[in-house]
């Protein structure tokens, strides 16, 4: 009888699950179908009756990529995101290496002030920042916006390298400096391939967040030339109104690459972000 009972609360748990799961994957699944169900409507169909089935009207995204330019300002997104992206995970892993490595208590106490600055809003220091932007001509130019989102994200970005390299032992390393490897070459030959799955995890978690960036945008690129992907949205709306079959089409556009890149990287995401958080 025991055993029966046991074999029955398994099973429920396990049936469960299973619905817990599924509904969570429903609920997440439920706004991109209307995302895309918004986007396939023609202009006869409106928004007021509520259908399941789009209406495949693919000329929404023909003209919500000409009238809001949508190719430049892919390619400016793309820029600027792989630019910080880039240089964060460099900077970033270099000091998570630096911090987990070398213990010393100026190393602990950047890395507390890391910590610290992981709790301060990005927006809070847009005002000293656009100041300066304007004292070193930054404004309108790739290089600065590369380096205000790789310094936006570099807090977290450590935390995660951080915890990820103190967990992994040091035996290679050490038989790599004892055969007459510098310290940076044991970094680059032997702990960077090794942290592929953190790197992963911080390109989706902070690569996202580049590629989304509103806040500083909106002031550090003001000219059409240099205008991501939320800029040319925003000022699709403001243009032509609340048109919402184009822009849920412009919006779907814009969303397209940052899943790609989650798909690409999603078997590393979990095991980066359990490693640099909990192993630390």
């Amino acid at each position: 009888m025991t055993i029966l009972r046991y074999q029955i609360g398994k099973n429920f748990q396990r049936n469960l699950n299973v619905l817990l799961t599924t509904a969570a994957a429903i609920a997440a699944v439920i706004p991109f179908y209307l995302l895309i169900l918004i986007a396939l409507k023609s202009p006869e169909g409106g928004l007021g009756a509520v259908r399941l089935v789009p209406d495949f009207f693919f000329q929404n995204f023909t003209s919500a990529w000409r009238r809001s330019d949508l190719g430049r300002s892919i390619f400016n997104s793309a820029v600027i995101t792989f630019g910080a992206a880039a240089g964060l995970i460099f900077l970033a892993s270099m000091a998570g290496f630096a911090v987990a490595r070398f213990r010393t208590l100026l190393n602990k106490t950047i890395f507390y002030l890391f910590l610290v600055c992981m709790m301060v809003p990005g927006i809070i220091n847009t005002v000293p920042l656009y100041t300066l932007m304007i004292r070193i001509h930054g404004i309108n130019r790739y290089w600065s916006m590369i380096c205000v989102l790789a310094a936006n994200a570099l807090p977290f970005s450590v935390f995660l390298y951080t915890g990820f390299i103190r967990a992994m032992p040091e035996d290679m390393e050490e038989s790599a400096l004892m055969d007459g490897c510098s310290r940076f070459k044991s970094y680059w030959l032997i702990v960077m391939p090794l942290i592929k799955p953190v790197t992963a995890s911080v390109v989706i978690l902070q690569g996202l967040g580049m590629w989304n960036n509103y806040a500083q945008a909106v002031f550090f690129l003001q000219d059409k030339a240099h205008r991501t992907i939320p800029l040319a949205i925003s000022l699709f709306f403001q243009q032509y109104g609340a048109n919402w079959p184009e822009m849920a089409a412009a919006a779907f556009i814009g969303l397209t690459p940052a899943v790609l890149a989650f798909i690409a990287f999603q078997k590393y995401f979990i095991h980066g972000i359990t490693a640099g958080a909990m192993k630390g």
